[in-house]
């Protein structure tokens, strides 16, 4: 992991722009969340969390998530921003995924960019094992001290630490 410098950060405004417009597609009531995925300087997939195929018979988001069972381990009712984006750049891009990077942004209530705590670790083993296992090679997210870049092997083993910490 590594903060990128002001430089670094510049030339990645417009992607990080790009999945906080995204974001505001998002349908999810308790977060509104965007990636895209980039591949030699163009989207080859994007994504916002919001119930699966977009069916509001399949929302679950008032249900409080100390309800369910211990074994169901996706306590969100929708579909996450990151595995959107995943199936997106392999539906339309499957030769440019390897090697891509994803951008993630949340945004507040407001609509306006929310950056995670540097305390709040990367934690979704689900979407760090899919942006894993497809080949992309970094996650890059806003953090409190600026933008943060996972190598995306880095990031799947720190997710799984998320509950150790």
């Amino acid at each position: 992991m590594h903060y990128l410098s002001k430089e670094q950060e510049q030339e990645m405004k417009t992607w990080m722009d790009e999945a906080a417009r995204v974001a505001k597609q998002a349908t999810c009531t308790r977060a509104r969340c965007g990636s895209v995925i980039v591949s030699d300087g163009q989207v080859i997939g994007s994504g916002f969390n919001s119930p699966p195929g977009d069916d509001e018979g399949q929302r679950r988001c008032v249900v409080p998530k100390d309800t369910y069972d211990k074994k169901v381990t996706d306590k969100t009712c929708c579909v996450h921003a990151e595995q959107r984006a995943v199936m997106s750049a392999l539906r339309n891009r499957p030769d440019r995924v390897a090697g891509s990077i994803m951008y993630f942004i949340r945004l507040d209530g407001e609509g306006n960019v929310r950056a995670s705590s540097s305390l709040h670790k990367p934690y979704c083993t689900i979407c760090s094992k899919m942006v894993l296992d497809a080949g992309i090679a970094q996650f890059v997210l806003m953090q409190e001290e600026g933008l943060c870049s996972y190598e995306t092997g880095e990031y799947n083993k720190i997710s799984f630490s998320y509950a150790n910490s």
